[in-house]
């Protein structure tokens, strides 16, 4: 099953780093890179997170790194503000922290992975991990953000209120 290892569903942990911007609540948002992703917008969207590979390291600390990895930028400092958990259509948990910050979406640079492409052409390819990353409204992130993280854009504003 999808989003599922040795049994157990995978975790994966991020920052939904936040701004005031000049209508309000900023957030910001990465799209996925690679061909499967290139055509889809809505819906399509995610914190900066990823996966947790094993347990020596703490949640929030692979969601700094993974912050560094998709967006090339140190995440900004500070008390990081729990949001909970999430659980995807997959069956993967997303664990997140919340934290103020600003950064020049302009200058992102990804990791990338590689895959079969075009797919069963024995050709493989590479990507950025994130092909983009977005200031938005919290309105914007509601019908651009994976539908399950939504919530995180709920526990945010509850949590600044």
């Amino acid at each position: 099953m999808a989003g599922m290892a040795k049994g157990k569903p995978l975790r994966s942990a991020g920052l939904l780093v936040h701004r005031a911007g000049p209508d309000g609540l900023e957030v910001l948002i990465v799209h996925p890179g690679g061909p499967f992703w290139a055509k889809r917008d809505d819906g399509a969207w995610s914190i900066p997170k990823g996966e947790i590979d094993d347990e020596t390291e703490t949640a929030l600390a692979v969601a700094r790194r993974e912050f560094r990895e998709e967006l090339g930028s140190d995440p900004p400092e500070g008390d990081p503000i729990a949001l909970g958990e999430v659980r995807l259509k997959s069956g993967k948990r997303v664990e997140a922290w919340a934290l103020p910050g600003d950064l020049d979406v302009t200058t992102i640079v990804s990791n990338e992975f590689e895959t079969e492409w075009p797919p069963r052409s024995g050709r493989t390819a590479t990507f950025p991990e994130v092909d983009r990353a977005e200031w938005c409204s919290v309105a914007v992130a509601r019908v651009k953000l994976n539908p399950a993280q939504v919530a995180f854009l709920d526990r945010l504003v509850d949590a600044l209120a």
